[in-house]
């Protein structure tokens, strides 16, 4: 019976365990930007295109319609890998008039997208996002992004 209760424990994670897992992908999202020089904004976008996380509560249409620009970036990325056989997604850089346009690989076809100022040293941008990614991208499991999809919405709806 122990061993029953220990293989389910591993296989599905109770929803206490899900919730502590969602806030503390949540909380190295908000650290990421927060502590990342040039980093105005982060959040992190589902394989199907879904807001997962955010760095920080504000609208919801805005949250979304930055996620719908990431997605689109990401699919456009895939495009173009399929094309000419480059591989998956490492990083996609927007260069624009007044900041840039990052978006990285996570884990589980989950990405990161990065707005930054002007001034923002993209190399170490670039570098931290690999971190985030490397540390956020382990625990991050089909579960874990439903779970976050939820508590994004609940959020923000808040």
């Amino acid at each position: 019976m122990t061993t029953t209760t220990a293989e389910s424990s591993s296989e599905q994670p109770e929803p206490t365990d899900l919730r502590a897992a969602a806030a503390d992908f949540t909380w190295l999202l908000e650290r990421f930007a927060t502590e990342t020089a040039g980093v105005v904004d982060a959040i992190a976008v589902s394989s199907d295109g879904l807001l997962i996380a955010v760095s920080q509560l504000r609208d919801q249409a805005d949250s979304e319609r930055l996620a719908a620009i990431v997605a689109g970036l990401t699919s456009l990325a895939a495009g173009a890998s399929g094309n000419y056989g480059l591989g998956g997604l490492n990083k996609v850089i927007i260069d624009l008039e007044r900041g840039h346009v990052l978006v990285s690989a996570i884990a589980s076809g989950a990405v990161l997208g990065v707005v930054t100022s002007e001034d923002a040293k993209l190399g170490n941008i670039a570098y931290e996002m690999t971190l985030f990614a490397n540390r956020a991208g382990a625990a991050l499991t089909p579960q874990l992004v439903l779970e976050l999809k939820n508590s994004v919405g609940a959020a923000s709806a808040h």
